[in-house]
């Protein structure tokens, strides 16, 4: 470090030490606590201890600037032996089970994660057996230090990430740098978008100088406003064209797609939205002013040219005037209430009814203008077909809502009876309208369950807004409160199915269960003895039972719920046991138990509701990619959960077995139906309970895998979690250590159940990307759907690193 950097660190420490001490020149452990932002009370008490090398029960400047100086500029050793005192709570010089122990449990709450009681126990034992090389029973610092340095990752860059606070801004940061817009990959990967918004803007253009010139003899205002009319004319009706959704999704099957940005309609739109709000204050300004110049040297007043039809100004009984006025008004509104704050604000029905004015401003504008049905003429009578057949599709045959379930995080998963005439393609979306929860509103949502899936359509809905918000509400009341049109017909069902899992519960004698990890359902897939998948079918602890060939896709309802953490299944005596965080018991037993339970956010029903769709997104490229990358934030994974399954179910068309050794693998064919050699799905969540959502397709699609395939696992997961401190953080990183050594024994996460580790923090997308580059399985497809401003952040990688980017929009 020089001596300017070093200067200037300290006086920002110092600047951030005034803040935090006050009028005493000291921090208190309160204010230490409050400065960190630790949310662990033991670690905020541990590192302050360390940090008052005087034992005053207070930092001053020197204590933090010395402790500090460790922690960010000190060398692997120091900074470990700081980690040995925190582990080490009662100061004795080594580390006992108990204490691992204390400093886990502290970990697991700093990274909100929730694990049973004899799960933290084996953690502590796997990390402590790892460590404590001599069987000595305790931990020094040398065994802890060479069981630190088998995690070359976690060693990068040991720090306390609270203490970023006291590091000073990167100057390197603020250096400039080429703007995203100016180089050479943006132009090269948005090509088809900026040469249509090239040719949108130079048309726009030719029709503004054309109408200008033809109206010459009126006068500079008079030219500007009959210029902004006609583009006008133009963009009131092509904003219509770019939300013709049938006939887009139409245009996606064909070569269309390669030439226009198909998959960049709404932000078009948005762009031509706000193009007609600049038109129409253009437009109305020039107006006013031409007024103003002709009640100089006529009778009629300003106020009479704008508000009035007595200068007799317009086509239709002089009314140019006032639906001008009328029109502009309304624009603006729609404009401000499609606002982005609008919209994510949890108030979507306004942006619902406030675009519906729409069909106003087209009724205006036939009034205002004397031409404007000639554009509008073809347009408009695509539109009124495209709402005619969504009328009629969406009306046609009964849908109901058979089944809903409550997932966490007030995720909504409905189940509705698929019709026989309802064909899609993974990753579509419909619009959906229940006329029990709101009579006239629609709402688009992405379909999760797979085409595949032929007598079901998923819906997982996230509670965001007033209308998701009172879904989630209306199946969450008691089921007596919630009004069922056939309420003996579904107590009759549901008294069957638990017959039925009775009875085949008590018939498993001669296989052996594998139950899924979830929390409020577990679905049971026998298997043989020999380990391959036999053709008995899945029964769902709440489900319906369903015989299943021994390749189907279907998946029980029980991947639509949640799971206390098994343990595993056990045979004894010919009986079925489950072992869980309640000891061991009989499985039936524990069926009935969990029955109970699930029933509390699982129930059947009849509910009618009204689909329209289904309308294309950018996934349906995905199976004319060879690599794949699937990348879902939060809720975001819905459309990936359709996706996933019917790669899976193509892919088990591929698979082949050998009948004497049951060796299995995958053919690398490609074919017209698919031509993927890799997938990668990335899916990042904020906090465990989230993962619960699709946690039993996920592990299923991990069953479904080949054993050795030629060129690699043809699926690879990637979990991620941001509230859980990365592996570098000194309050995490005992935890990680011991999750690392807990998933190599047991074979899958702690967290999730699945093969795959969940990783804490953000994923580092440089470094994601370019393994991704390196695997060389042909040309890249990144898929993503989530938050806007993460999209942003992976759209640059992509262009850095030259990937094809696909952003899923409504």
């Amino acid at each position: 470090m020089s001596l300017d950097e070093d200067a200037r660190w300290l006086e920002w420490v110092t600047k951030q030490f005034e803040t935090i001490a006050g009028d005493d020149k000291e921090i208190d452990l309160d204010e230490f606590k409050t400065a960190l932002k630790v949310k662990e009370s033991f670690f905020a008490e541990r590192f302050f201890a360390l940090f008052d090398s005087d034992g005053s029960s207070s930092i001053s400047l020197d204590e933090l600037l010395k402790a500090l100086d460790l922690l960010i500029h000190g060398s692997e050793t120091d900074k470990l032996k700081f980690l040995f005192q925190v582990y080490d709570v009662d100061g004795s010089g080594s580390i006992d089970p108990d204490e691992l122990r204390t400093v886990l449990k502290s970990c697991l709450r700093e990274s909100a994660i929730s694990l049973p009681e004899e799960k933290l126990d084996d953690l502590t034992l796997a990390l402590f057996e790892s460590a404590d090389k001599d069987n000595s029973g305790a931990i020094t610092f040398e065994e802890l230090k060479a069981e630190l340095e088998t995690f070359p990752e976690v060693m990068e860059n040991l720090t306390i990430s609270a203490a970023n606070w006291l590091k000073p801004p990167d100057l390197d940061q603020k250096k400039r740098q080429t703007p995203r817009y100016l180089t050479r990959a943006y132009w090269h990967n948005n090509s088809r978008k900026l040469l249509f918004l090239c040719v949108y803007a130079c048309f726009s253009l030719l029709l503004f100088v054309g109408a200008m010139l033809q109206h010459s003899h009126g006068g500079a205002w008079y030219m500007v406003a009959k210029g902004c009319g006609q583009c006008l004319n133009f963009n009131c009706t092509f904003v219509m064209v770019l939300m013709l959704r049938r006939c887009l999704t139409w245009l996606r099957a064909t070569w269309v797609v390669r030439v226009l940005p198909l998959d960049q309609n709404i932000l078009l739109h948005q762009i031509v939205g706000y193009a007609i709000l600049c038109y129409t204050l253009v437009h109305t300004t020039a107006h006013v002013f031409n007024f103003v110049q002709l009640s100089e040297s006529s009778e009629y007043s300003l106020w009479e040219y704008l508000l009035t039809t007595r200068p007799g100004i317009g086509w239709v009984k002089g009314t140019a005037s006032v639906t001008g006025v009328i029109l502009q008004v309304v624009i603006c509104l729609m404009v401000l209430c499609s606002s982005t704050f609008v919209r994510r604000s949890g108030h979507f029905e306004v942006f619902y009814w406030s675009h519906l004015s729409y069909v106003w401003v087209w009724s205006l504008l036939m009034v205002h203008c004397a031409n404007f049905w000639k554009w509008f003429v073809v347009p408009g009578l695509l539109f009124l077909l495209e709402k005619i057949v969504g009328i009629a599709v969406s009306h046609m045959g009964g849908l109901y809502i058979v089944e809903v379930n409550l997932l966490p995080s007030k995720v909504t998963h409905l189940v509705i009876k698929r019709p026989q005439f309802f064909h899609f393609k993974p990753g579509d979306y419909v619009y959906i309208n229940i006329p029990v929860i709101a009579k006239y509103e629609w709402h688009p949502f992405t379909i999760s369950s797979a085409p595949e899936q032929s007598d079901a359509l998923w819906l997982h809905i996230r509670s965001m807004g007033q209308w998701t918000n009172r879904l989630y509400e209306y199946f969450r009341q008691p089921e007596s409160q919630v009004v069922s049109p056939k309420r003996l017909a579904t107590s009759l069902r549901n008294r069957r199915q638990l017959k039925a899992q009775e009875e085949l519960f008590s018939s498993t004698d001669c296989n052996r269960a594998v139950a899924s990890n979830e929390d409020d359902a577990i679905e049971l897939t026998m298997y043989r003895l020999n380990g391959s998948r036999s053709g008995v079918a899945p029964v769902s602890v709440c489900g319906a039972q369903r015989p299943v060939e021994p390749l189907t896709d279907e998946l029980g309802p029980a991947e639509r719920g949640e799971a206390p953490p098994l343990r595993e299944v056990r045979t004894w005596c010919g009986r079925q046991y489950i072992s869980c965080g309640s000891g061991v018991l009989p499985l039936l037993s524990f069926t009935l138990q969990i029955s109970a339970k699930f029933g509390e956010n699982h129930r059947f029903c009849n509910i009618k509701c009204y689909v329209d769709g289904p309308y294309g997104t950018p996934t349906r490229q995905i199976f004319a990619s060879e690599h794949a990358v699937l990348i879902g934030a939060g809720i975001g994974i819905t459309p990936f959960a359709s996706i996933l399954q019917s790669i899976m179910y193509r892919y088990r068309r591929r698979k082949q077995n050998c009948p004497n050794c049951n060796y299995s693998w995958c053919e690398n064919i490609k074919d017209s139906d698919m031509k993927l050699r890799k997938v990668d799905f990335i899916w990042i969540n904020r906090d465990q309970k989230s993962f619960e959502w699709f946690v039993s397709l996920l592990t299923k699609l991990e069953m479904d895998q080949a054993d050795e395939e030629p060129e690699g696992r043809f699926l690879e997961m990637h979990m991620y979690m941001t509230s859980a401190l990365s592996k570098n953080d000194m309050k995490a990183i005992g935890l990680q250590m011991a999750l690392d050594l807990l998933a190599k024994k047991e074979k899958r996460d702690s967290i999730t159940g699945l093969r795959t580790r969940t990783q804490p923090g953000r994923p580092e997308w440089g470094k994601v990307f370019q393994k991704v580059s390196e695997e060389k399985k042909g040309k890249v497809h990144v898929f993503y759907c989530g938050s806007p401003a993460l999209a942003k952040v992976i759209k640059a990688q992509c262009e850095h690193f030259g990937f094809n980017f696909y952003k899923e929009n409504f």
